[in-house]
């Protein structure tokens, strides 16, 4: 049992050799594995969903929390498939991307498939089981959300993220899925304002990807993976990128101003102060070689996607505040 190894995984995806890896326990190889320090956007968002769910006066703690265990449990699902996919179709050979910021345990030996298979297959089977119940004390709409995020988990590293839907479907899934579906679930109501609300954040997990895709825009180019900076260019992909954690705090005004939220949500400005190192870093093109300044050089070669993801995680985080804040006020 290795508590700080589970924090560290939860905070950054650790860089390991094959004998450390060797001496780790079962829970901190299914974190690392699972790239379990980006699971957070995703508990974020059963998060928003929970308290969307408290601000209409329907919270129901049993159901929010098979929400948040089904939607993380899922995207590690999701984060394993992808791995064993690019393996099994050679994507990560010989010192691809994926395999220079953290481990990928099949291209570096660290598990045979037959592990990977089996972890992937022990955590989807608990995220169906959880959306099982969800579906049978909600009904068929709930069954239609569940039959749509399976679909995203099976395919979105294959054929999705090829064709350039990749981005298409974090901002889908991130936002009115988990959000808008993660609401209905808890309340039994669907609302369009929650499901907006909920795209609004997801912008931010679709700027993280956007980032990770912009930093391996070369590589997924000589192995046909078409992804949407692939398509675009790194000059567009930047600035459609700064247009997005632009229309993340526009978003919260306008719903200010309709008055769906209240004014206090404005708190999530506070998270302004994360938004200009990322600005500064998207204003510009990708250097060549790794920065002098830390944490970007320990980071390198994720360039673009740390500053996504230090930004939209600050995000976030605000904007929760600002949804209990809201249910404090009233």
């Amino acid at each position: 049992m290795n508590v700080r190894m589970w924090i560290q995984a939860l905070r950054v995806i650790p860089r390991i050799s094959r004998e450390e890896w060797q001496q780790l326990d079962i829970i901190s190889r299914w974190l690392i594995s699972t790239r379990a320090a980006v699971l957070i956007m995703t508990f974020t968002s059963a998060g928003i969903a929970g308290l969307l769910a408290a601000h209409a006066g329907k919270f129901d703690l049993w159901r929010w929390i098979l929400l948040a265990l089904g939607l993380v449990l899922a995207h590690a699902t999701n984060n394993l498939l992808n791995d064993y996919t690019d393996y099994s179709r050679g994507v990560d050979a010989n010192n691809y991307f994926r395999t220079q910021y953290g481990p990928q345990p099949l291209e570096q030996g660290l598990m045979t498939k037959r592990e990977h298979l089996t972890y992937a297959a022990v955590t989807g089977l608990i995220a169906l089981a959880a959306g099982a119940y969800l579906v049978a004390v909600n009904g068929w709409l709930a069954l239609g959300l569940l039959l749509i995020g399976a679909f995203f988990v099976l395919f979105y590293t294959y054929p999705l993220k090829y064709i350039g839907l990749g981005e298409l479907a974090v901002l889908l899934v991130w936002g009115p899925l988990m959000i808008g579906g993660g609401y209905y679930v808890i309340t039994g109501q669907w609302d369009w304002n929650v499901a907006l609300a909920g795209l609004v954040y997801a912008l931010g997990p679709t700027t993280v990807i956007f980032g990770k895709h912009i930093d391996k825009r070369a590589e997924d180019a000589a192995k046909g993976i078409r992804t949407l900076p692939v398509i675009l260019g790194e000059t567009a992909s930047r600035y459609v990128v700064l247009t997005m954690m632009a229309l993340q705090y526009l978003g919260v005004i306008a719903l200010v101003v309709s008055g769906y939220f209240s004014p206090v949500m404005l708190v999530v400005l506070g998270a302004l102060y994360w938004l200009r190192p990322a600005l500064t870093v998207y204003r510009h093109p990708r250097p060549s070689e790794p920065p002098k300044e830390e944490p970007a050089r320990s980071a390198w070669p994720l360039y673009f996607v740390a500053a996504s993801f230090y930004q939209s995680r600050a995000y976030g985080l605000f904007f929760m505040l600002g949804l209990i804040l809201q249910l404090i006020v009233r």
